[in-house]
């Protein structure tokens, strides 16, 4: 017979190998056999009861509110550092396109039927920007689906628009969550939101949040009025550079093609084609592209509000010809006087088309005004930079 004590023990031994044992009914007992750790408690964290297949939650989401409507998400105020990490990555342009939640209703802190309602874009960014100001406000959240956009361009593209926000009150059953009959929507959505027909179609009015979220809570303890201050659009220096970044993540593409046309192109002479010519002509070209890259897409926006004119594209030429002098001045002695004016148009050129890229970012133009600059703009660089193109070429045969 075998020794139930020495086959437990048997168990026992192997079953730190094996990470869980299954104990078996004894001899003395009708118990059901249970598998169990051997080796202490799990230390990996409990799957969320929240999760279904084929869904999954967000760091951002800790927990569920029931509603009349049904469990609806309760977010957290405080970033996790999944949410610092993923915004530095976004910031960057990395991912920027698909960086969405899902539009619907959410709870911040423990909302009743008669806190506020608080409108948004399904862009990330635009989502924790909101979410992170509600630290010991109760109030729901509701967002809108536009494609991933912030509200400024939503509202000009038609996202962030009075269809949107209607149809978004049906499907969330918003009237069964409060009893008031109050939206907030940030004030930067109204060139897409008609409060009036908002009004009539559904019932809500629609009340105009500060133009920036950090002026929310003093919004809110205000009895939901925004002072002179707070309806002011600014355009500061740090909201300039912010967009930095994601222009230099889209140039790489573009870069890859100019800098295999710069090298060709710098290698072409009276011996039809020289590698010696390519790489030493290429570096000071491609030391020039560099130049109005970053002319372009960092002085410009740093510069902007000294720089003359109200068209970007002659923004970004002016401090464009200004890094190409220091860029000339820096090595003039080697160049011909034809390379340096090949090199003038083409730093200008690069500088003038990248700073054109923040028009659309601004509080200065509006969206036709984007339009008619890049229909007048963009003609004018091409034939400049074929004008710099010819000419660099040129030069060697002279």
């Amino acid at each position: 017979m075998t020794d139930p004590k020495s086959e437990q023990n048997t168990l026992s031994q192997s079953c730190c190998d094996d990470k869980t044992v299954q104990i078996m009914p004894g001899p003395m007992t009708n118990e059901p056999a249970e598998d169990i750790p051997c080796c202490g408690k799990p230390s990996y964290p409990e799957s969320s009861p929240f999760e279904k297949p084929g869904y999954k939650l967000w760091p951002f989401v800790k927990n569920f509110m029931d509603t009349p409507i049904g469990p609806v998400p309760q977010v957290r105020t405080i970033p996790t550092w999944q949410d610092r990490v993923s915004t530095v990555i976004t910031r960057m342009g990395i991912g920027r396109d698909h960086y969405t939640v899902s539009p619907g209703i959410y709870a911040a802190g423990q909302p009743g039927p008669e806190d506020p309602v608080l409108v948004t874009a399904n862009f990330k960014l635009t989502f924790d920007a909101l979410r992170k100001t509600l630290s010991g406000i109760n109030a729901w959240i509701l967002v809108l689906d536009t494609r991933g956009i912030n509200v400024w361009c939503a509202a000009g593209k038609g996202t962030f628009a009075t269809n949107e926000l209607v149809l978004r009150i049906e499907k969330t059953q918003l009237a069964k969550v409060v009893q008031h009959r109050r939206l907030i929507v940030p004030q930067l959505g109204a060139t897409g939101v008609s409060s009036i027909d908002v009004k009539k179609a559904s019932g809500f009015k629609v009340i105009w949040a500060p133009v920036h979220v950090r002026d929310l809570r003093a919004f809110l303890d205000n009895d939901q009025r925004a002072d002179k201050q707070m309806r002011q659009v600014t355009f500061s220096l740090p909201e300039r550079l912010v967009l930095t970044p994601v222009e230099i993540y889209q140039l790489p593409k573009p870069t890859i093609i100019i800098l295999i046309a710069i090298f060709i192109l710098s290698g072409i002479g009276s011996r039809f084609f020289s590698i010696s010519s390519a790489w030493s002509r290429g570096l000071i070209a491609a030391g020039a592209y560099l130049t109005g890259a970053i002319a372009g897409t960092v002085a410009a926006p740093a510069l902007l509000p000294w720089l003359p004119g109200r068209a970007f594209a002659i923004k970004g030429a002016i401090i464009g010809v200004a890094s190409a002098i220091i860029f000339l001045v820096i090595g003039y002695d080697s160049w011909e006087g034809l390379e340096a004016l090949a090199l003038l148009l083409f730093i200008t050129t690069v500088s003038s088309h990248l700073a054109m890229n923040f028009t659309g970012s601004t509080p200065f133009t509006s969206p036709t005004g984007v339009e008619k600059e890049m229909r007048k703009a963009i003609p004018l660089q091409a034939a400049v930079v074929l004008i710099a193109a010819v000419v660099w070429v040129v030069t060697p045969f002279i």
